[in-house]
C-alpha cells in the first residue's frame, strides 16, 4: 500500500494512493496515518480493502508528511562508503547515530527554509523506515518484523551549524521545514528489496546526487537491530538511512543552497520530492 496524509498543514486526512494512482480518503477507518494504525494487523485490515468503494479525493491537494505524531526522528549518518569519503570523514566502525527534532518535518512539497544565519544550507536524499511494530534490544535477523514501509526523506543540513559552531550535530540538522518525508509511506509488501533502491536529487534540474541504498555501509535490518539496542523504538518513528555522494559539502569547491532554487528528488517505488527554498521568516 501506498499511504498519504493530505490537505492543510497542521489538518491533514489520512488518505491511500489505489492501484490505479488515484488518491482515496480513508477517514472513515482511521484517523490518520499514525503510529497505532501502523501496526501489523491495523494494516493488514487496511490491506483487505476493497479501494474501489473509498471516497475519491477530487483535485490535487497538499500533501503532509506520510506519517502523522512521529515521536522519534533518528538518523544514522556516515552510511555510504563514498559520501563518507566525500565529506572527509572516517568510515564509521559503527552506525553514527544523531537525531532531528519532530518539529522539523514537512511535507515532501513545502518549502524548505533558509535559515537565519546560515551559509551552508545543503541536501540529502535518504530512504526513510518507518517502525510499525516495538522494537527494543531486537536481533538482525528479526528486524524486518518491526518495519511498516519506507519513504523518502530529504535530510536537509545546514552546515556551518553542523561543523563549525561546536558540540553535535544536532544544531544543524534540526532547523524548521529540514525534514521533507513522503510523499507515500510504502508499506514492505511493495519493497521487496530494500536494499535495491535507485536515488537521485536535482537542484534547479541539475543532478547533484546519484545512489543507490546497494551501497549502504549497514543495511536495513542491520540499522533497525543497533538503534534499537540503544532506545526502544515505537510504531511511527522514523530512521532515516543516510545519503550517497553528491551533497553540496562534497563538491569542489562546495555548492550550497540559496532562496529560490528547487530540489527535486526520487528513490524507486517512493515517488518524488519537489521543494523551493525560501529565506526563514
Amino acid at each position: 500500500m501506498k499511504l498519504v496524509r493530505y490537505g492543510e498543514s497542521g489538518r491533514e486526512r489520512p488518505g491511500l494512493i489505489d492501484a490505479d494512482g488515484v488518491l482515496r480518503d480513508l477517514s472513515t477507518l482511521v484517523a490518520d496515518i499514525e503510529g497505532k494504525v501502523l501496526v501489523p494487523e491495523s494494516l493488514a485490515r487496511l490491506r483487505d480493502l476493497d479501494t474501489s468503494e473509498l471516497p475519491v479525493v477530487e483535485g490535487a491537494p497538499r500533501l503532509g508528511p506520510c506519517v502523522g505524531a512521529v515521536g522519534k526522528f533518528v538518523c544514522i549518518g556516515l552510511n555510504y562508503l563514498d559520501h563518507a569519503e566525500e565529506a572527509g570523514m572516517p568510515i564509521p566502525a559503527e552506525p553514527v547515530i544523531f537525531l532531528k527534532p519532530t518539529s522539523c518535518i514537512v511535507g515532501p512539497n513545502d518549502a524548505v527554509e533558509i535559515p537565519r544565519g546560515a551559509t551552508k544550507t545543503d541536501w540529502e536524499i535518504e530512504l526513510g523506515i518507518v517502525i510499525g511494530k516495538p522494537a527494543k534490544y531486537v536481533a538482525v535477523e528479526d528486524a524486518y518484523d518491526h518495519v511498516a514501509g519506507y519513504c523518502i526523506v530529504n535530510d536537509v543540513s545546514e552546515r556551518s551549524f553542523q561543523l563549525e559552531r561546536g558540540g553535535t550535530w544536532d544544531k544543524g540538522k534540526g532547523c524548521d521545514t529540514f525534514g521533507p518525508i513522503g510523499p507515500w509511506l510504502v508499506t514492505t509488501d511493495e519493497i521487496p528489496d530494500p536494499q535495491a533502491l535507485d536515488m537521485w536529487l536535482e537542484v534547479d534540474g541539475v543532478r547533484r546526487q546519484t545512489g543507490s541504498t546497494r551501497t549502504m555501509i549497514f543495511d536495513v535490518p542491520t540499522v533497525v537491530s543497533y538503534v534499537s539496542q540503544f532506545m526502544s523504538l515505537q510504531p511511527g518513528d522514523i530512521i532515516s538511512t543516510g545519503t550517497p555522494p553528491g551533497v553540496g559539502l562534497g563538491m569542489k569547491p562546495p555548492v550550497y543552497l540559496a532562496p529560490g532554487q528547487t530540489m527535486h528528488l526520487s528513490i524507486t517505488g517512493l515517488g518524488e520530492q519537489r521543494q523551493t527554498t525560501v529565506a526563514a521568516g
